[in-house]
């Protein structure tokens, strides 16, 4: 099983705006706001992770520093992606889980570009997020994470790992849903990084469906990297530079669960088709960002979502 660490080959000059900045009055204002958003959250103390509050915060958290958020489910899905009806964390029939079981939760694995990523992906549906231990020490994202319910992982050696896996497999065998992000640090588009295998061994061990979630940026409809939070970057750098960003855009694409079978089905296979999952509504834009990385747009719109878990 291979380890988590894993170093990312885009850095801060990666990210860059597709469109002019908002004047510095609309900056001021978002950083008021996003002040405003997070001590909110941070007043709520452990009632934060309630699934209602949750969502809440997450969603003032985007609105506050101008962010729009939209959300459509994938229009074709890959290998093992079986539909089912929404709410429905197995399949039916002859496979389902027995009643007298406690039905596992959800693993949600998505590609990752920025810390933006979390409040999209909780203010679309609340769920436990895995993260590196290194984030609960980040002065106040780090509280706000615990408070949240994330779970930190130690990613510093491979020895640390076997139980990583086992803790989110019991999870998931407790019918809560886990978010990942299986590239194990932040890409600056859709279109790089792989996705490790280690998250896709507790989704076999513990039974339960995979769902990929494509996460991308767009500013005025144009493909952007503006969100970026990579490399060796202060977390309060990229917060100027979304404060600062004209009409972006977070799209959260939602394709169909993976469903694995067990003895049919490895973890190497499960990640390669998330994989491919997560980046098959990418298409190569014709312009892109000036002096960023080249990034990819997302799919067309007006897709009918129900929840994912």
């Amino acid at each position: 099983m291979s380890t988590w660490k894993v170093r990312s080959e885009c850095t801060p000059r990666c990210a860059a705006h597709a469109a002019p900045r908002v004047p510095f009055t609309e900056t001021a204002r978002r950083c008021a706001a996003f002040a405003r958003a997070a001590g909110r959250a941070l007043r709520d103390g452990e009632r934060m992770a309630e699934p209602a509050r949750l969502r809440a915060h997450a969603r003032a958290v985007l609105a506050s520093v101008g962010v729009r958020l939209v959300v459509e489910a994938a229009r074709d899905g890959v290998g093992l992606a079986v539909p089912y009806g929404a709410g429905s964390a197995v399949p039916r029939g002859a496979d389902a889980t027995p009643a007298s079981q406690a039905r596992p939760g959800t693993l949600v694995v998505a590609n990752h570009i920025s810390w933006l990523d979390i409040p999209a992906l909780l203010a679309v549906e609340p769920v436990t997020l895995l993260a590196k231990r290194e984030v609960g020490d980040w002065p106040l994202v780090g509280t706000l994470a615990r408070r949240a319910g994330t779970r930190f992982i130690d990613r510093t050696g491979p020895r640390q790992l076997p139980t990583a896996v086992a803790g989110l497999a019991d999870l998931l065998r407790s019918g809560r849903s886990v978010a990942a992000f299986p590239q194990a640090t932040t890409w600056c588009s859709v279109a790089h990084g792989a996705f490790r295998r280690a998250t896709f061994q507790a989704a076999l061990d513990a039974g339960a469906p995979v769902r990929p979630v494509t996460i991308a940026y767009e500013q005025l409809g144009m493909p952007s990297t503006v969100a970026g939070f990579l490399g060796d970057e202060e977390f309060l750098s990229s917060v100027r530079r979304v404060v600062g960003a004209r009409g972006l855009t977070v799209r959260v694409t939602v394709h169909p669960p993976l469903l694995p079978h067990p003895g049919a089905h490895d973890r190497r296979t499960l990640a390669a088709l998330a994989r491919a999952a997560v980046s098959r509504t990418v298409r190569e834009p014709v312009r892109y960002a000036p002096g960023a990385c080249r990034v990819g747009a997302a799919p067309a719109p007006d897709q009918a979502l129900g929840t994912y878990l």
